[in-house]
C-alpha cells in the first residue's frame, strides 16, 4: 500500500509540473502574435504607396500634395496661351553680332618713334646715379691727445661739433674713417656714398 501511494504522489507532481511548463510557454509564446509591435512590423514590411509618401513628404514641407492628373485630353486653351506669348527684350537682337560696339583701333599700335630694326641694334645703358649733395661739414683740426681715440673739430656754419670714427654730427653726418689728412663723413638721411672731407686750415 505505500508503494501505491508514492506512485499516486508522483503522478500528481508531474502532472503540476506539466501544466504550470504548458501555462509558461503559453504566457511567453502568445503575446508575440497577438502584441502590437508584430501588427507594426507587418505593416512596415508592407509596401507603402508612393502617392501616399508623397503626400506626407508635401505635408513635412508645408506645402500642398500634388495630385496628378492623369487626363490625356488635349488641352486647346493651354497651346493657345503659350502661342500668345510675346519675346520682350531691351531692343538688342542676340543672335546678330553687333560691331558697332567695338571699339576701333586709332593707331598702329607703336608707342614711339623708333623702328623695331633700330630698336634691335640699340645698347641699354642704365640711367645715370644722381649725384649726391656735398656735405657741408669742414674738417679743420684734430681735438684728441696721444693714447686716446681720434677725434676731430667739424665745422658747420657757426657751429663747431668733436667727434670720432663712428659717431654722428647734427644728428645726419656719421665719421666713418679719420686720416691724417681728410675725414670720410656719410649722410646717413640720404643713404649716400661717403664723402672725403679734407684738412683745411683756419
Amino acid at each position: 500500500m505505500q508503494l501505491g501511494f508514492d506512485n499516486k504522489k508522483k503522478v500528481t507532481w508531474a502532472i503540476v509540473i506539466g501544466v504550470a511548463a504548458v501555462g509558461a510557454f503559453a504566457y511567453e509564446v502568445i503575446p508575440l502574435f497577438t502584441s502590437p509591435t508584430a501588427t507594426s512590423s507587418a505593416q512596415a514590411a508592407a509596401p507603402i504607396p508612393a502617392a501616399r509618401v508623397q503626400g506626407r513628404a508635401a505635408i513635412k514641407l508645408g506645402r500642398q500634395p500634388r495630385t496628378e492628373n492623369l487626363d490625356p485630353t488635349l488641352r486647346l486653351e493651354l497651346l493657345a496661351a503659350s502661342e500668345r506669348t510675346q519675346y520682350q527684350g531691351n531692343g538688342r537682337n542676340i543672335f546678330v553680332s553687333q560691331a558697332e560696339d567695338i571699339p576701333q583701333p586709332k593707331g598702329t599700335g607703336h608707342t614711339d618713334s623708333i623702328k623695331p630694326e633700330e630698336d634691335a641694334n640699340r645698347i641699354y645703358t642704365p640711367p645715370p646715379i644722381p649725384q649726391q649733395p656735398p656735405i657741408p661739414l669742414k674738417f679743420y683740426g684734430f681735438a684728441s691727445s696721444p693714447g686716446e681715440p681720434k677725434k676731430i673739430f667739424l665745422k658747420l656754419g657757426e657751429d663747431v661739433f668733436v667727434a670720432g670714427e663712428g659717431e654722428i654730427v647734427d644728428r645726419r653726418y656719421k665719421v666713418i674713417r679719420i686720416s691724417a689728412s681728410s675725414v670720410e663723413i656719410q649722410d646717413v638721411v640720404n643713404s649716400g656714398p661717403p664723402q672725403n672731407i679734407p684738412l683745411t686750415q683756419g
